[in-house]
C-alpha cells in the first residue's frame, strides 16, 4: 500500500519563460493534485526534498534561478516520455553539436 502525499506542487511550463507554481497543498489538497494529475496523464515526479522547497512558493511564484537546471532536466525528461521536443529544438544539430564538443 502506498503513503498518501502530505504535499504535493504543480509546476507549469509554457516553454517561453521559467516554469511556476500552478498548485501546492498539503493533505487532502495534495491528494486531489495527485488525482487531477493522473486523470490528465501529467508525469508524476516524487521528490520529497524538492516538494519540500517549492512548496514554500506562493501559487504564481516562478522557481528559483538555482533549481532551474533540476527542473529542466525534468521537464526534458518528460517531452521524452512523451516524444516531443521543445518549440525550436533541432535534434539533429544537438547530437552533432553534442559530438563535436570536448566532454568538460
Amino acid at each position: 500500500m502506498s503513503e498518501q502525499p502530505t504535499q504535493a506542487v504543480a509546476l507549469t511550463y509554457d516553454g517561453k519563460s521559467a516554469p511556476f507554481v500552478s498548485a501546492s497543498g498539503g493533505s487532502e489538497l495534495a491528494e486531489e493534485i495527485i488525482r487531477i494529475a493522473k486523470e490528465h496523464e501529467v508525469p508524476i515526479y516524487e521528490n520529497p526534498q524538492l516538494v519540500e522547497i517549492l512548496a514554500r512558493l506562493e501559487i504564481g511564484d516562478e522557481i528559483p534561478e538555482l533549481l532551474y537546471r533540476t527542473i529542466a532536466e525534468i521537464i526534458a525528461f518528460v517531452y521524452m516520455l512523451k516524444g516531443k521536443t521543445p518549440e525550436g529544438f533541432n535534434r539533429k544539430q544537438e547530437t552533432a553539436a553534442a559530438r563535436l564538443s570536448p566532454p568538460p
